[in-house]
């Protein structure tokens, strides 16, 4: 988009060396050419702007084989405007002398115009071809015809383009058909791996076998080897075994000899110290029995006196607890004594104190007229009580209340 600039009524515009400017001014071509710098009227200017760089245009369509399978095709085609002027004049590129925009929208008219022509000889061609064919070499098929169908359109060079280049990226079907068509691949890629599979396997079923071979006769070779080790450490074995006993018969032999002198010295020395014991213990024997006679005799004197000593502290002692004896029973009867004496006082004046209350207990009965009966019960009644055992509970049933109510109100009368 060009670059306008406003100044006092003027505008000025600053193309782009890609951009393709024409300027006319009523109706008098006045700029034409890429890269323009120029002032102008807006009122009495026309301006295009036609882009001169090669263009892209992605275009995805789909397309029916000849066995009636729906396939996508993605391509790309390259273009540029070859003739500014021829577009300019057939396509709407005129401009907005304020803004620089353009007003219309001619690369999206010349998108169309491709993408149609080259979607109708991608159709013509695929529809004569079968789905395999198409996926096997439909690519180039497809790229080549819509190249020379673009090349052969008349339409493309009377609008001023040019068809730079023509790519087609990918044929695909749908997907259930793309997985269907996989599927012989897979499987014969998958036999394939099964059987270099079973190839590994036999591969290494045989190494193993020969592994299992050569640890065979490692084995036999190791036995045979190990009977001859066996073989030659019985021989170093039985070598030794005489080696020794030759080495211990002579130390027996030297041993024997050894011991008869050691034999003969030690009874040698035996009988030099049984003689030696023997007068030793001779002389110990007077000593011994010479001490123990000393001794028997002081063990007797210090017998004697022991015995009289313990004999007159056994005296002593008995002395002592006779005496203690004595005096204890003499203190013991006199204690009883004083306690007869005692409790004899005691007893009297008791006995005469329960006299003196029962005559007093009398004297009141006779000064308040009872007679001598009813004062014997009474006394025999208080004695009765007295020596009564101890009751909880008394049970009065009506007939003796009744009958001692009865009496009592009879002696009360009296």
């Amino acid at each position: 988009m060009a670059d306008i600039t406003r100044r006092l009524g003027w505008r000025h515009l600053r193309g782009a060396p890609t951009a393709h400017v024409r300027h006319h001014r009523s109706g008098t071509l006045v700029h034409d050419g890429p890269g323009l710098s120029f002032w102008f009227r807006p009122l009495s200017a026309a301006l295009s702007e036609v882009p001169v760089d090669d263009r892209e245009l992605a275009m995805t369509f789909h397309a029916r084989t000849s066995d009636f399978q729906d396939v996508s095709v993605q391509a790309t085609v390259t273009y540029r405007i070859a003739d500014p002027a021829v577009a300019a004049a057939r396509l709407d590129f005129s401009v907005d002398p304020d803004t620089g925009a353009w007003r219309g929208t001619p690369l999206e008219q010349l998108g169309t115009l491709l993408t149609e022509t080259a979607q109708q000889h991608a159709l013509d061609v695929l529809a004569r071809t079968t789905l395999s064919a198409a996926l096997a070499d439909g690519v180039t098929a497809v790229r080549e015809r819509i190249a020379t169908g673009l090349a052969a359109e008349p339409r493309l060079p009377a609008t001023g383009i040019e068809v730079v280049a023509v790519r087609v990226m990918a044929l695909r079907p749908e997907p259930e058909v793309e997985r269907a068509l996989r599927t012989p691949a897979r499987e014969q890629i998958q036999q394939e791996a099964d059987r270099a599979t079973y190839e590994r396997r036999a591969v290494a079923v045989e190494r193993e076998r020969t592994i299992a071979e050569n640890e065979l006769a490692s084995s036999i070779e190791l036995a045979r080897r190990e009977e001859q080790l066996v073989e030659q450490r019985g021989t170093n074995t039985r070598r030794e075994a005489e080696e020794q006993a030759a080495a211990d018969a002579v130390r027996a032999r030297a041993e024997a000899a050894r011991s008869v002198l050691l034999a003969d010295a030690e009874a040698e020395r035996s009988v030099k110290l049984a003689e030696a014991e023997a007068a030793r213990s001779t002389r110990l024997t007077e000593a011994e029995a010479e001490r123990a006679v000393k001794l028997a005799e002081a063990e007797a004197a210090g017998s004697l006196r022991r015995t009289e000593a313990e004999a007159t502290t056994s005296r002593r002692l008995a002395e002592a607890e006779a005496a203690r004896t004595t005096l204890l029973a003499e203190a013991e009867a006199e204690r009883a004594v004083r306690i007869a004496r005692a409790e004899a006082e005691a007893a009297r004046e008791a006995g005469t104190a329960r006299a003196e209350a029962r005559a007093a207990w009398l004297r009141v009965h006779a000064e308040a007229g009872i007679d001598g009966a009813t004062t014997l019960r009474a006394l025999t009644a208080g004695q009765v009580a007295e020596n009564l055992p101890h009751i909880d509970s008394v049970t009065v049933s009506p007939d003796v209340l009744t009958g001692l109510l009865a009496r009592l109100g009879t002696e009360t009368g009296r």
